[in-house]
């Protein structure tokens, strides 16, 4: 394999692979990027870099000047390192000695020999057959990852938790995809019309690193993403890069079972306000329940935290509010989350009594949906 390539388009995708391999790793070729070369005529060609954990695998394609097609593996980290040093507008050229079981990267006046590992060695993470496929805006992929991922589960025990539920589902007589999350505390949902082509699809649980992957590179992506799936793999396209990992083999607790009904107590209140208001008083309570109690009373809400080392704290907001008097506490922190995700001017409670799940939602969005268990205080 001889190749060279422009320093600013090998970046741009090592950026994207390298992110996939693990620091650590008890398997050395699990560390290196797999970089497969291919000429077309004229020299032009194009490089395709490939990494994986064996859970999750990334390629991305480029184009180099081939002077001659092969492939080998270099260390991921140590390569991204190497070419985001180098200057600006650099020539990058690599080159891989069999004799020498190492990659010669030529730049200007630098070159660096870097241990290799044979290509026949790197695994191939088949994605098997996807029979389901349907594409998606990155805008909306964005907006279902968004809304949502902030309450998937770290709980590993629980590890039909630690991703997104992605599933078909019927809204009001309307086909939607639902994208839900959950940690036992909140509950974050969201959809949006069905794409043509995903009316059959399995219901799968999306992993959190596959999720975080999947978003670094929505930004970059221009127009629809391509999804293709199965009960057990999932591939995402994006133009030149595609992203394929295994779906979490478990099964997604009966979240519409969580989602009270019977909430009357309904309360609006300025989104903004609201959030700086907690955030305020929070910063007296301590740091690891960060409890913040919620006195309703018509058309008032006082905030007040406690704390036996720092204090009191108390602000009042005026809001909408017709219902009975009430009190309930939530974690600051989630109220914080789920205030992020809220686009309208409004965020809108629905509350029955202090001890049962909240329902919060959007003044101007139907779509997305988040339950929060309240905490005593």
């Amino acid at each position: 394999m001889k190749i060279t390539i422009e320093r600013a388009a090998l970046l741009k995708a090592l950026g994207h692979v390298q992110s996939v391999v693990e620091r650590r790793n008890t398997i050395p070729i699990l560390s290196n990027v797999l970089l497969e070369a291919s000429a077309a005529k004229g020299g032009a060609g194009k490089l395709a870099l490939t990494a994986t954990d064996m859970d999750v695998a990334f390629v991305e394609t480029v184009a180099a000047e081939i002077a001659k097609p092969g492939s080998a593996t270099v260390q991921a980290h140590t390569l991204y390192e190497i070419v985001r040093k180098l200057p600006e507008g650099a020539q990058v050229g690599l080159e891989w000695s069999a004799e020498k079981g190492q990659v010669a990267l030529r730049a200007g006046r630098s070159s660096f020999g870097l241990a290799a590992l044979p290509a026949d060695d790197f695994p191939k993470m088949a994605a098997g057959e996807l029979p389901h496929a349907f594409e998606i805006g990155a805008g909306d992929l964005k907006t279902l990852i968004d809304k949502t991922r902030f309450a998937i589960s770290t709980e590993e025990t629980r590890y039909y938790l630690n991703g997104i539920y992605l599933h078909a589902a019927s809204s009001n007589g309307v086909k939607v995809l639902r994208a839900v999350a959950t940690d036992g505390h909140r509950l974050a949902r969201i959809e949006m019309p069905l794409p043509e082509g995903a009316e059959n699809i399995p219901g799968v649980i999306l992993p959190r690193k596959t999720v975080m992957e999947l978003r670094k590179l929505i930004d970059e992506a221009q127009g629809a993403v391509q999804v293709t799936l199965s009960d057990t793999r999932v591939r995402f396209a994006f133009g030149e890069a595609v992203l394929v990992s295994k779906l979490i083999d478990g099964a997604f607790p009966d979240y519409e079972r969580v989602i009270p009904s019977g909430n009357d107590k309904a309360m609006e209140v300025d989104r903004r306000l609201f959030a700086a208001a907690v955030d305020r008083v929070a910063t007296i309570s301590t740091e690891k329940s960060r409890a913040v109690k919620l006195a309703l009373s018509k058309n008032l809400l006082t905030l007040t935290a406690n704390s036996p080392d720092a204090g009191t704290a108390s602000e009042e907001i005026e809001i909408a509010y017709q219902g009975a008097a009430l009190e309930i506490g939530f974690n600051a922190r989630y109220l914080l989350d789920i205030a992020e995700q809220l686009e309208g001017e409004n965020a809108a409670f629905k509350m029955a009594d202090a001890a049962s799940p909240t329902i919060l939602g959007d003044s101007a969005d139907a779509s997305a949906l988040y339950v929060l268990m309240p905490m005593r205080v």
